[in-house]
């Protein structure tokens, strides 16, 4: 095995419970599906990336905000120079290290079993919590009309850069949640008052993971993640796969896009 090679996909049987709980939960821890030493690459490059030392035209950044809280975020601020402390960092489908994980070949079966026909991706994103802290992201749906696009995408995979324990600020879920659709019709963060009647801190579930794990998600299901106490960076790369008929409906701009995957 090269240092680039994967390491083992799911077995069928494996695969199986996956979707099972996937369909059910809203989510499905999969085990580790990357390498340590592409681990290592991947989070160099998020390094260079945040630093300025890789530049890739139309990337989108977004700062910690200094409190920590989402609500303090500055919107429209963009790259703000070098810095280690950036939220997330999106468009990363133009980065070829990140583009790799993006097709990683234990990753198709997965995808391929969601979705029939032509897979594109809405979007590539790097979330991550830097030695201050991070910024708390709320329970939240990743759909809704703010999106653009003529339907709700489902499938999403998240996959763990270093570890995140639960003073790393790991994802949590509501499991079940994802059985309900949209919150609201805009989507996005779930309103306080809609979280308690949901019984959402009763009913959380915590999902540690390891470095090169990987958690497939519902994009409804309500989930979030926590600020970090470890002094140490925690990083997480998330990837939107949908079928390749969706339409953007945005009115003010020209049209997206969409970038094709897994082609054959």
């Amino acid at each position: 095995m090269t240092a680039r090679a994967a390491v083992a996909g799911l077995s069928p049987d494996a695969l199986a419970g996956a979707l099972e709980a996937f369909r059910r939960d809203g989510y499905a821890p999969l085990g580790k599906l990357v390498d340590d030493a592409f681990l290592a690459e991947l989070r160099a490059r998020a390094d260079a990336i945040m630093l300025g030392e890789v530049v890739h035209q139309g990337l989108f950044f977004q700062h910690d905000s200094e409190s920590g809280r989402y609500e303090d975020l500055e919107l429209g601020e963009g790259w703000r120079g070098p810095s280690l402390d950036y939220r997330k960092i999106e468009k990363l489908e133009v980065d070829p290290v990140f583009r790799r994980l993006i097709e990683r070949p234990a990753y198709e079966p997965i995808v391929r079993a969601l979705i029939a026909g032509d897979v594109v991706i809405y979007r590539a994103v790097l979330f991550t919590k830097g030695p201050k802290g991070g910024t708390e992201l709320p329970w939240h749906q990743d759909a809704g009309t703010f999106w653009g696009i003529d339907r709700d995408p489902f499938v999403q995979i998240w996959t763990a850069l270093d570890d995140a324990p639960r003073d790393a600020g790991c994802l949590e879920f509501v499991p079940g949640t994802h059985l309900g659709g949209r919150a609201t019709p805009l989507g996005g963060v779930v309103a306080d008052e809609i979280a308690a009647r949901g019984d959402a801190e009763a009913r959380l579930i915590a999902v540690p993971a390891k470095a090169g794990d990987a958690i497939l998600i519902h994009n409804h299901v309500w989930h979030r993640s926590r600020r970090s106490a470890t002094g140490k960076p925690r990083r997480g790369f998330t990837v939107c796969y949908m079928t390749a008929d969706t339409r953007c409906v945005r009115k003010k701009r020209k049209p997206r896009e969409f970038t094709r995957v897994f082609s054959r």
